[in-house]
């Protein structure tokens, strides 16, 4: 559907089977055409098949893309991809790496659609990509080993630390090749980013469903800083009225020796007119586990709250500056528009006041001034 959706949105054919016949993979024949979904008019893009091996191991694919004449960013990403669909389902099947077998990820239409989207993204110039946390079907689909419940154990082992959400609809949303595929290429998930919009495409899967049966994809110019990073962090929150005062400082500890990225604390109040804390934890979505676990280990709480949530950060740097009083390491951040800023370490200006007798101020002011002058200079 990804493949087909980029078609839609501009991505010239030809093009793109020139580039896929780098691989040197006979026996299909790949073609498109437009269908249409519930109303919605989408490009259906059909792999028909001559060689009906759907079982290979890792190292044949990566072989195969490898001896390519592929781009060496499409031949890494693409083989990232296999791969992590391999490690994965040798640890749902109890099997070695080696030993792997890929089942239906291994035809040849699998290997043209992975390999296809990163070529695809790569004509089109993408340089960043945004997605919404994924819906997830219910029911039971049928595969090399049977009935298997949906989601399919793959697909929930590879969107680990991924926003998901849940669809009454009795049917495989997202596939493992698909999740895959989109936690390799995303670089956040959550709401659509800021953007001058240039083309939408629509790419359509096979089955009629109750709703339309379309991926959907947005390019376009960001508007958002160029400057800095985006990415999707989990926030874990809980209030939190019974815990001896003294503990919290353990607490902010353990977290951020954990992976928490900040930790804060707010006094709230709370039912019965009890003062409480709201603590809070910003983490990366795959340390969001462990930390939950510290929080009910080492806290009173019965229940915490996590939400996704998007970060967007200036690039930083660090230095250090000359100051009367001694050396100060210096935090430096670049906006937008060209400028940047400078913050002096306040550890630094605190060691260096009791060494020198010095007020704290006039070591800070000292420090702030040094690193504005070399950031000038810079």
């Amino acid at each position: 559907m990804l493949l087909g959706a980029l078609l839609d949105a501009g991505l010239p054919e030809g093009n793109l089977l020139g580039e896929l016949a780098k691989i040197g993979m006979q026996g299909y024949v790949l073609t498109t055409r437009k269908v249409n979904k519930n109303g919605f008019q989408a490009t259906k893009v059909d792999i028909s098949i001559e060689d009906k091996v759907t079982e290979r191991h890792l190292e044949d694919i990566l072989s195969l893309i490898d001896g390519s004449q592929l781009p060496q960013e499409v031949k890494e990403r693409a083989g990232q991809v296999f791969s992590r669909m391999a490690e994965v389902e040798a640890r749902i099947h109890g099997v070695s790496f080696d030993q792997v077998h890929l089942h239906e990820l291994g035809g040849i239409d699998t290997i043209v659609d992975v390999v296809g989207t990163f070529i695809g993204l790569r004509l089109l110039g993408v340089q960043k990509v945004a997605a919404s946390p994924l819906p997830l079907g219910r029911g039971f689909s049928r595969g090399a080993h049977g009935r298997i419940p949906l989601p399919a154990p793959a697909t929930l082992a590879l969107l680990k630390g991924v926003p998901i959400t849940g669809s009454e609809i009795d049917f495989e949303l997202v596939t493992p090749t698909a999740a895959a595929l989109l936690t390799a290429l995303a670089d956040s998930f959550g709401p659509i980013p800021a953007m001058t919009l240039e083309a939408v495409g629509y790419g359509a899967g096979s089955k009629d469903l109750p709703i339309p049966n379309v991926l959907r994809v947005l390019l376009g110019e960001a508007t958002l800083p160029t400057s800095g990073t985006v990415e999707t962090l989990a926030l874990l929150e809980t209030n939190i009225d019974d815990l001896n005062p003294q503990i919290y400082e353990y607490v902010m500890e353990r977290v951020l020796s954990a992976g928490a990225l900040d930790v804060t604390m707010t006094p709230v109040h709370m039912k019965k007119n009890r003062p409480g804390i709201q603590l809070t934890v910003l983490c990366r979505p795959a340390d969001s586990d462990n930390l939950e676990a510290i929080l009910f280990a080492e806290t009173s709480t019965l229940g915490l709250r996590r939400t996704m949530v998007e970060r967007h950060a200036l690039w930083r740097d660090f230095g250090q500056v000359e100051t009367p009083y001694g050396t100060v390491r210096v935090k430096i951040a670049h906006l937008i528009t060209g400028q940047s800023r400078a913050a002096p370490e306040f550890e630094d200006c605190k060691r260096l006041a009791n060494a020198s007798g010095a007020s704290l101020w006039d070591v800070y002011r000292a420090a702030l001034a040094a690193s504005q002058d070399n950031v000038r200079s810079a």
